[in-house]
């Protein structure tokens, strides 16, 4: 019995032994130093010299503004573009969402068409995520968004020997299904790297946050909520300092010219002061040239010192980094009220999409429409435009010859250059590069036809002409899709200030907490297709 208990015990010290001298996966480690990139067609690098070492253990949110290179880090991390500097690991990785080769198998096969994992993991995982795993045996094409995002992410973590690389996963999940994979993620022991615009998603899940500020990653403890105060309590003191700095430098400059001023009356000393006293002028030049040119010398001195220490307080001074306020061309209604719903129910093949709704949307107002993928949301927003094609009972007037500004969910029709958009559309070509300018879109795409932008850079311009639009009634269908946090942050500040009337469809609920005046909840009468 010794001896199989001495066996057992070797054996299993044999399985322990790579954990106690690695530290196990918690103990690895992703580490980049001196990391320099930016694409050969850009004039600007994204990240330069920055250091960073991150814990896999870590759930580790990835924080920037469009554009900044949250997709490219996950892209050098795999090494997936060459880069100056060094990124050690000893990871494999997987990258979340995985691309997908024919649509049109069934799901199952989609997912295991380059991964050898059986069925009965990717079940498990889905019903962690509260989703029927028969949705395995349907074709992929078939599944909704939000179902489309589950088995992917079923997929991910079924795999325990890579590390997860997560890039936008709520896109196409509605409220309630972000609250699932939100407690998904957070019940995970394996730590991941999360990136997403959804503030209330990441503070949820994540226990770190790295944000990309001025081609540097800067680490935070905690969750957004956590970045949110130790960011702004940065920039808060920055920008005192800067204050300071910049009332030094202004002294030093003052102090500076004046013995500039100084110098040049010390200059004239040296051609002497006549001698009065007798009937001639006697000039003492010789004595007086020399003292003044040794106090001009000093002078000099001193002025070159105090031009050093501007110089140097003015290297000090911190770049913080701003997020410049959006204009809207709001112009209020002389009506109270713009939209009238009642007893409204629509429906598909005689099956109601929703139980009977109604509601008034007055002057100041601003409604948002909730519920599950499938409850007709945006199918209200058809309705009012005379684009719905299914049956409907009940009804919904707009005010008569009301001037509306729309965001759609589908814009891919959106095209020419943006001057020909802003004229096709008939916007201030001015107004519709400024609020673009705002929203992050770089200068240099500026000279690019719509249809050849990425989807974020094209959901700005939508964005921006409605911005632009005069109107009185706003409906913004799903507006956050392909935007950033800080981008949510400028269009909850302009509509705070400009306080226009407004029907919203959205997922995001911090954004809807902060502008909507009104929740108005579809209950769905059919479940999630």
């Amino acid at each position: 019995m010794m001896t199989s208990y001495g066996g057992f015990f070797v054996r299993f010290m044999l399985f322990l032994l790579p954990d106690l001298f690695t530290g196990g996966h918690n103990m690895s480690t992703i580490e980049l130093k001196k990391l320099t990139f930016g694409f050969g067609n850009q004039t600007q690098l994204l990240f330069n010299q920055t250091n960073l070492i991150i814990d896999t253990s870590w759930k580790l949110g990835l924080i920037g503004r469009n554009g900044r290179g949250k997709t490219t880090l996950l892209k050098l991390i795999m090494g997936e573009y060459p880069y100056q500097g060094t990124i050690i690991h000893q990871e494999a990785f997987n990258y979340f969402p995985q691309p997908i080769k024919d649509r049109t198998q069934l799901t199952y096969f989609v997912l295991t068409d380059k991964n050898d994992i059986e069925s009965w993991r990717i079940e498990k995982e889905l019903s962690l995520l509260q989703t029927d795993p028969s949705i395995l045996w349907r074709p992929f094409d078939s599944l909704s968004g939000g179902e489309q995002t589950k088995a992917l992410l079923a997929l991910l973590f079924s795999d325990d020997q890579h590390f997860p690389l997560i890039d936008e996963p709520t896109n196409h999940l509605d409220q309630q299904a972000r609250r699932q994979v939100a407690k998904y993620l957070k019940a995970k022991k394996q730590g991941f790297i999360l990136v997403s615009h959804d503030r209330s998603f990441v503070d949820e899940v994540v226990d770190h946050v790295v944000a990309i500020e001025k081609q540097q990653l800067v680490l935070y403890q905690g969750n957004f909520s956590v970045y949110e105060e130790q960011k702004a309590a940065r920039d808060s003191y920055e920008q005192e300092q800067n204050k300071k700095l910049q009332s030094e430098i202004s002294r030093l400059k003052q102090t500076a010219a004046e013995k500039a001023e100084w110098s040049r009356g010390r200059e004239k000393d040296k051609y002497g002061k006549p001698n009065v006293k007798g009937s001639g002028a006697i000039f003492d030049t010789g004595f007086i040239g020399a003292r003044a040119a040794r106090t001009m010398k000093r002078s000099k001195t001193l002025v070159n010192h105090m031009t050093q220490r501007i110089e140097e307080k003015q290297q000090l001074l911190k770049e913080i980094e701003t997020v410049e306020p959006l204009t809207m061309s709001y112009e209020p209604s002389y009506r109270k009220q713009l939209l009238t719903v009642e007893d409204l129910q629509l429906s598909y093949d005689n099956q109601a999409l929703f139980q009977p709704l109604s509601f008034q949307l007055e002057q100041g107002q601003r409604i948002a429409l909730q519920g599950p993928n499938g409850s007709g949301k945006s199918s209200i927003i058809q309705y009012l435009f005379g684009q719905f094609d299914g049956q409907a009972t009940g009804q919904a007037d707009l005010a008569n010859n009301m001037q509306i500004s729309y965001v759609r969910q589908n814009y891919e029709d959106n095209h020419g250059t943006l001057s020909e958009f802003a004229e096709e559309h008939h916007l201030s070509y001015e107004d519709l590069l400024n609020n673009l300018h705002k929203l992050g879109l770089e200068r240099r795409v500026f000279e690019n036809r719509i249809e050849d932008m990425s989807m974020g850079q094209r959901k700005r311009v939508e964005l921006a002409k409605s911005l632009a639009t005069p109107a009185e009634l706003f409906i913004w269908d799903e507006p956050l899709n392909y935007l950033d946090v800080f981008n949510h942050e400028q269009l909850e500040q302009v509509i705070k200030l400009v306080q226009p009337t407004m029907l919203l469809v959205e997922h995001d609920e911090t954004f809807l907490k902060h502008v909507a005046t009104q929740v108005i909840k579809l209950h769905s009468e059919q479940s999630e297709k």
